[in-house]
């Protein structure tokens, strides 16, 4: 990291108040192999496969209802706007908020909470730890106390040599006047300005401000500021050469001591997902996985942030090590020309869909509501394009997190997101995705196959809702991968899973009491429970699908696909 003194183009005036599969297992249980007779072989073809289709069976009574729990862990905010929407109406494209000193009241969370967040993310770059700790009791408390579904995210400060800092709590505003004094990049490691020259122009997150080195002093750098704009603490920063990026060579491990000490917090703390910044190969995301691991933390899932050309360049290789993908287009577009990010981002979503990971595209969505109450239209164009490629999550940074309008911002993603799902719907895009194979073993290629076509079935039929019963989300998975016109219900027994399956595209997670060898009882219950709410009425289709383990019958059961209406 370095650090910035001596700055006089940085008046005190100026200071503001603004601040900015899964670890799921990789196996598939799902799909039952059952040796013997192939439906309609006449008796031969021994050792093939059989899938039933049920089809049209009525449920109704209450009489399977008395064995089971009342509770039936509902989000607040899915149920109100089930209620309010419908099955089709509900969003399905996920929202994620950084909390920061805009946002970080337990009033202020709430808020947005029922403005529909799905993760509270925590930047640990800022902020010191018991602060975080502070956000993450509130969240927990808001959950626990308000029926809301809020996964916690941590988003590590990776490698202190791309970060700058100007020594103020908050953002401070720099220009460009003529006849102040340079200011001085002070560095706090050795070999800080090796291989950088005068004239090289230095830019402040993605070129939020830019600098012109005119002197070297040591290993400290003297600069006058070219482009005026805000300079967050903690900045990160590049340096360009006859406009192209200099590269900086730098033996740092991805994973510092701080982001293992962060780490170690959030896991302690059971934060549910860890982004890893600074990824340029998947080593580090195996690094951390296997930590994990060795924690008994699996249901921590890793994230990996895009955000340098070295991650694109094994950027499937990264994908498939990791639980989900950042697109972080701001530091992104620093190492890219800014005119290949659009491409570059609809590649990333496109081969996450494909590789049943989700994706988070972040940075700069809304970036004027950090200032002011509306976004402009080409942001609101921009949020509509990353959900029309399908992203699992869109991301506000700096909007919610230093922002005096963070609930509006929000409120724009849900609404955005929302039209050009339905517009998704009406044009029927979902039948020109593209699906690649996965499934390595039979049964995960038969649990694969069966959510393709439970999905395709789903939408000819015009079904209401999918349900899914699964322990490790790994079915709800690949059902969302396929981007069903319904909502998808995962109804599961393990908290991990359920705040997981968070962050997916179109599925609903919810917490109930599951038994492995009562798969009918379990349907029952939970209709019953859900209509009982109210939100399921006489006419309505749902279709089951499950990848629940029956204990007794091991692998002579078959894996159906279930058409129920409710009576």
């Amino acid at each position: 990291m370095a650090v910035v003194t001596g700055n006089p183009i940085i008046s005190p005036s100026l200071l503001t108040n603004r601040v900015t599969q899964f670890g799921l297992r990789s196996e598939v249980s799902g799909a039952k192999v059952v040796p013997g007779r192939a439906i309609g072989s006449g008796g031969k073809g021994k050792g093939k496969v059989r899938v039933v289709v049920k089809a049209a069976v009525q449920i109704g009574g209450l009489e399977q209802l008395k064995k089971a729990k009342e509770g039936l862990g509902f989000d607040t905010v899915s149920e109100g706007e089930l209620r309010e929407k419908g099955f089709l109406g509900m969003r399905k494209t996920k929202l994620v908020c950084t909390i920061g000193p805009a946002c970080c009241s337990l009033e202020d969370l709430e808020k947005l909470a029922l403005g529909g967040m799905n993760v509270a993310r925590l930047n640990m770059c800022h902020n010191t730890r018991d602060w975080h700790l502070d956000v993450i009791k509130k969240i927990k408390k808001l959950n626990e106390e308000k029926g809301f579904c809020v996964s916690i995210m941590i988003d590590t400060e990776g490698s202190q040599i791309q970060l700058l800092d100007h020594g103020a709590p908050s953002s401070v505003k720099v220009e460009k006047l003529e006849g102040y004094p340079p200011f001085t990049v002070q560095a706090s490691y050795d070999g800080f300005s090796e291989g950088i020259e005068v004239g090289e122009v230095l830019v402040i997150d993605g070129g939020m401000a830019s600098f012109e080195v005119i002197e070297k002093a040591g290993n400290d750098l003297c600069c006058r500021c070219t482009d005026s704009s805000l300079f967050l603490p903690r900045a990160k920063f590049s340096f360009w050469r006859d406009g192209k990026l200099v590269a900086r060579n730098s033996e740092l491990p991805t994973l510092s001591k701080k982001d293992w000490a962060d780490i170690e917090f959030g896991v302690s703390e059971g934060v549910d997902f860890i982004a890893l910044s600074f990824v340029n190969d998947a080593d580090s995301v195996r690094q951390l996985k296997n930590y994990l691991y060795m924690r008994s933390s699996r249901s921590t899932r890793v994230l990996a942030k895009i955000e340098s050309l070295e991650s694109l360049q094994k950027l499937e290789e990264i994908i498939e090590a990791c639980d989900g993908i950042m697109v972080a287009r701001g530091d992104l577009g620093v190492e890219i020309p800014y005119e290949q990010i659009p491409t570059v981002q609809e590649e990333i979503t496109r081969v996450c869909r494909e590789l049943n990971k989700p994706v988070i595209v972040a940075s700069q969505l809304l970036e004027s509501m950090v200032e002011y109450p509306t976004p402009t239209r080409a942001e609101v164009a921009d949020v509509s394009e990353a959900v029309r490629q399908y992203a699992d999550a869109l991301m506000l940074s700096g909007e919610s997190a230093i922002g005096p309008y963070g609930q509006k911002a929000l409120s724009v993603l849900q609404m955005a997101s929302s039209r050009m799902e339905l517009w998704s719907r009406e044009e029927n895009r979902q039948s020109i995705l593209h699906q690649r194979p996965l499934g390595e073993s039979l049964p995960d290629r038969i649990a694969e196959q069966i959510c393709n076509c439970a999905v395709e079935m789903a939408n000819n039929l015009g079904v209401d809702a999918i349900f899914v019963y699964t322990k490790h989300g790994q079915m709800a998975t690949l059902l969302s991968r396929n981007r069903p016109y319904p909502p998808i219900f995962a109804f599961t027994s393990d908290k991990g899973t359920r705040m997981a399956l968070n962050l997916q595209w179109g599925v609903i997670p919810v917490l109930v009491d599951l038994r492995d060898d009562e798969m009918e009882a379990n349907i029952t219950m939970t209709m019953e429970l859900i209509k009982r709410k109210g939100m399921l009425k006489p006419g309505d289709v749902v279709m089951v699908v499950s990848d629940l383990a029956s204990t007794h019958i091991n692998y002579s059961a078959f894996q159906s696909i279930q058409v129920k209406t409710v009576v």
